[in-house]
């Protein structure tokens, strides 16, 4: 599959294995260790209403990435991205482009890139240990993703609840101009094996409706029919 093309306000940035490395990702030992935050550049685009991706000012409008635990908690924790690197980041991330079916059962954060323990006395990487919300996802199948585009005079930070300074992320609560579902969430392997039976028992590929509900057989995915 080919891949889009680097966004031109990326040109500027490294590349990793031929993949931009995103402005708020960790440098571990020089290798830019994809799927961990800076927590510090974090922290700064945050604040200061940066890309994730590029590191450059968000402008009129901008994404965030949002999964259904993020609802729960009123808001996206982690920056906001351009409209033009949202794209080539859901194309490239395993995560956002349905590659990758489980959540780690690892921080990247207390490992080598390759995988090794880190080995540096002097690196801060295996003081680190695993914030909550990597504890409650390790291993489990990957979440339904999708980017919402809101206009970034309706951008407000959330903070932590016990960092009161410290944002948790940005605000859901505001005004969604455009939703993009960038993958569905991956079924346990319980569901999918009865829905494997269900698909040949019924010789269906399509949907089924029952009681008001439509039943994707192909993905599990189900919705409420309109009234």
């Amino acid at each position: 599959m080919n891949r889009p093309p680097i966004p031109v306000r990326c040109l500027a940035r490294p590349l990793a294995g031929g993949l931009v490395v995103p402005w708020v990702s960790l440098i571990h030992n020089g290798h830019a260790a994809f799927g961990s935050l800076d927590a510090d550049r974090a922290r700064r685009a945050f604040l200061h209403r940066l890309c994730q991706i590029c590191g450059q000012p968000l402008q009129e409008r901008l994404f965030v990435i949002v999964r259904p635990a993020d609802l729960e908690q009123g808001c996206s924790p982690e920056p906001g991205l351009h409209p033009e690197c949202q794209p080539y980041a859901a194309a490239n991330c395993p995560m956002l482009n349905g590659t990758a079916t489980h959540y780690r059962t690892r921080p990247v954060l207390a490992s080598h890139p390759a995988g090794r323990p880190c080995t540096d006395p002097s690196c801060p990487c295996p003081a680190r240990t695993p914030d909550d919300g990597h504890a409650a996802r390790s291993g489990r199948p990957a979440d339904r993703y999708e980017a919402w585009m809101i206009a970034t005079r309706h951008y407000q930070l959330v903070p932590r609840p016990d960092a009161p300074g410290a944002p948790a992320g940005i605000s859901l609560n505001v005004p969604v101009l455009r939703r993009r579902t960038l993958r569905e969430a991956t079924l346990p392997e319980d569901h999918a094996t009865l829905l494997n039976l269900l698909r040949t028992a019924l010789g269906l590929d399509g949907c089924v409706t029952f009681r008001g509900c439509h039943f994707d057989v192909s993905s599990g995915v189900t919705w409420r029919a309109s009234a």
